[in-house]
């Protein structure tokens, strides 16, 4: 039992650390103002939650965020926090639907409510505490945000319509685009972070029946 949480906790740390690297490539979109860029350092707890249960996948949402905002912060801890609240809910929800019907419609289900969850919540987020913080924090206005969206979408007027028109788009996008990944990898991935668990049940079916 040691050995298996040891080697969980192993499997935790590895992904943490590709997720925390991960969050160094971020893309630019011509439809997105430039401070929303897509990155993809959810993939490596999506996997995670998949295989290892949504805590695990939280858990690499929360070490990643820990090492980027020690590490590379530009936010003050701010971006950072964002991220891994974001990110937990997709890899939650995503993750704990999986868990109770382990399938590929499973999968499916799973990852379009998250992405959908993810998407609400981001938005609620963002108007009532990381936009303030921003502004607060690092004296990142408010208007200053609004009007960087209206530049490139005229329907944004305030605050409401940002959130509306940026900030809850732009988690759609992002939310399948790394789905779409994570089902494309997991496949190929899975037996690689199952294999201690396979070769410990298959040890233990033997142990039975060489008791017999």
């Amino acid at each position: 039992m040691r050995d298996e949480k040891l080697i969980k906790l192993i499997k935790i740390s590895l992904l943490s650390v590709m997720a925390f690297l991960l969050m160094y490539i971020e893309l630019p979109l011509p439809m997105f103002p430039e401070f929303l860029k897509i990155d993809i350092s959810d993939l490596p707890a999506l996997l995670g939650a998949f295989a290892l249960g949504p805590i695990a996948g939280v858990t690499i949402e929360l070490f990643k965020n820990i090492l980027h905002g020690l590490l590379a912060t530009k936010t003050a801890f701010v971006g950072e926090l964002a991220n891994f609240l974001v990110g937990a809910v997709l890899v939650f929800v995503s993750g704990y639907i999986y868990k109770v019907r382990k399938s590929k419609g499973g999968a499916v289900v799973g990852l379009l409510t998250g992405v959908v969850c993810m998407s609400l919540f981001a938005a609620i987020l963002n108007y009532f505490v990381i936009l303030p913080l921003y502004e607060t924090v690092l004296g990142f206005k408010t208007s200053m945000v609004v009007g960087a969206g209206a530049i490139i979408n005229p329907n944004i007027k305030n605050l409401n319509s940002f959130v509306i028109w940026m900030i809850i788009p732009f988690n759609l996008f992002k939310g399948v685009i790394i789905s779409a990944m994570t089902l494309a990898l997991y496949k190929s991935v899975s037996p690689i972070l199952h294999k201690e668990h396979i070769e410990q049940r298959y040890k233990d079916s033997q142990r039975i029946i060489d008791r017999k």
